[in-house]
């Protein structure tokens, strides 16, 4: 394990180790919660081989305690922080100028990754991946779960390892990075594909039901107030996956009825 004994910092390619841990730990940032500092112990767990790579085994005491004040992130995004708190490490240790304190770095950046994650990944690409499944799994198709477990995993597996090399090879200019994606902005488009998609399920299965039953398909259009009322609910700021989650116990119960 490289240790940074002098004023230079570890060349990248010995850090592909200790980053390769760090990505594994990262699976593992929730499985220690406090009350009082939420993921700080989770966040040392994250970032401790890099640290090892940085410091030796014998990693200062300030160190060891700067990492374990309060943080709190979206757990997705939590490997890019790591990534770019190392850089700041890494450069600190080898005596150059940081253009922010490291301990303060993370204060700045973990809560709008928190609000960023929450919005992309719970509000955006779960719902849009579910609402696929239930489509696929409304024609009959088995594969259902395996498309939203992929459809849902494959971002977010991309957004950890893209992000902890980012952080660490882009150190803050990996902030400037993550901005040019608009993230926000496609959150907001896969709550619209959402409620579009919504609609197309529901139509689709009034016209099979209308088929099933043996009556003209046009009294599906029975079920336009319930699209105009989801549409107008998600306008109101009701989650997405709540909608999907009562499109499937509805569809659940008529399956039983009828």
């Amino acid at each position: 394990m490289p240790v940074l004994h002098s004023k230079e910092e570890i060349a990248p390619r010995e850090m592909r180790v200790p980053l390769l841990k760090m990505f594994g730990r990262s699976f593992l940032l929730q499985a220690s919660w406090n009350f009082e500092r939420l993921q700080n112990l989770g966040f040392l767990f994250l970032i401790l081989p890099g640290l090892r790579a940085i410091y030796g085994r014998d990693i200062p005491a300030e160190v060891l305690a700067r990492h374990k004040e309060y943080f709190n992130t979206h757990p997705y995004f939590a490997p890019l922080v790591a990534g770019a708190t190392l850089r700041l490490e890494a450069t600190t240790a080898a005596g150059g100028d940081v253009p922010v304190e490291v301990a303060e770095f993370k204060k700045m950046v973990m809560a709008p990754f928190a609000a960023i994650g929450d919005s992309l990944f719970w509000g955006g690409i779960r719902p849009l991946a579910a609402i696929i499944a239930l489509f696929l799994a409304a024609q009959g198709s088995l594969w259902a779960p395996v498309v939203f477990l992929a459809l849902f995993n494959l971002p977010h597996l991309l957004c950890r390892s893209f992000g902890l090399l980012l952080g660490y090879y882009g150190g803050l200019r990996a902030i400037e990075t993550i901005q040019r994606f608009h993230l926000p902005d496609v959150s907001v488009r896969c709550k619209e594909i959402s409620i579009v998609l919504l609609g197309v399920i529901c139509a689709y299965l009034a016209h099979k039901g209308c088929n099933l039953q043996e009556i003209p398909s046009v009294w599906g259009f029975a079920l336009l107030p319930v699209v105009l009322l989801f549409a107008r609910l998600s306008r109101k700021g009701v989650s997405s996956m709540f909608l999907v989650l009562v499109t499937t116990v509805s569809l659940l119960v008529l399956a039983f009825l009828f």
